[in-house]
């Protein structure tokens, strides 16, 4: 039920019937909410008031967009999106993404990094909470795999079985589940289909 996580944009359709235009990461109803570019990565920031937008404004040593008629209220940045965003563009291009996410932390405006997947398992969250387990497996001895991020604080999950090799339950399926005989399974498996 895809459809139940719609959310905002499911409302702007069935209660305005709005459809709504791509935006790629990019929030519809709140600005600036959205990924960018930083001098050597990339931040998210999630600026939802008009407060948080003052102490981002503080934050980029721009107070003058906190009087800007385009930018005063969510509403207005809004509608000015394209210009807004590619000036925050071009201030977040000056630093790097530690010191941008540093002074935006400090300042009280919602942020994070978006990571490489080397940051990912690296990061100081994901290895406190063991995200990462080893299982044996019969070819490669022992692989790593993600680990269920539930964490039961009596019940531990126990991880047993590795993922099944390709083709591993192919006959299985073919002849519980889809009714083939032995015969038709060979057929296809002698024109090379399975």
């Amino acid at each position: 039920m895809q459809t139940a996580v719609l959310a905002n944009q499911a409302s702007n359709y069935l209660i305005g019937g709005d459809v709504p235009k791509r935006l790629g990461n990019a929030h519809p109803n709140i600005v600036p909410y959205q990924a960018f570019a930083t001098a050597d990565s990339h931040v998210i920031l999630a600026v939802g008031n008009d407060g948080q937008f003052k102490r981002l404004c503080d934050a980029l040593e721009k107070p003058e967009w906190v009087t800007d008629d385009r930018y005063t209220i969510n509403s207005a940045r809004v509608e000015h999106r394209q210009q807004l965003c590619a000036a925050i563009s071009l201030c977040l291009r000056e630093k790097t993404s530690a010191a941008w996410l540093q002074a935006f932390q400090e300042a009280k405006v919602p942020c994070g990094p978006i990571n490489s997947i080397d940051q990912v398992f690296s990061d100081p969250q994901i290895l406190a909470r063991n995200m990462v387990v080893k299982v044996a497996d019969h070819r490669a001895g022992e692989i790593p795999l993600v680990a269920n991020p539930i964490k039961y604080s009596r019940t531990p999950i126990v991880y047993t079985l590795a993922p099944p090799a390709l083709g591993t339950s192919t006959d299985d399926v073919l002849e519980n589940d889809l009714a083939y005989s032995e015969s038709q399974i060979k057929a296809l498996r002698d024109k090379s289909i399975i």
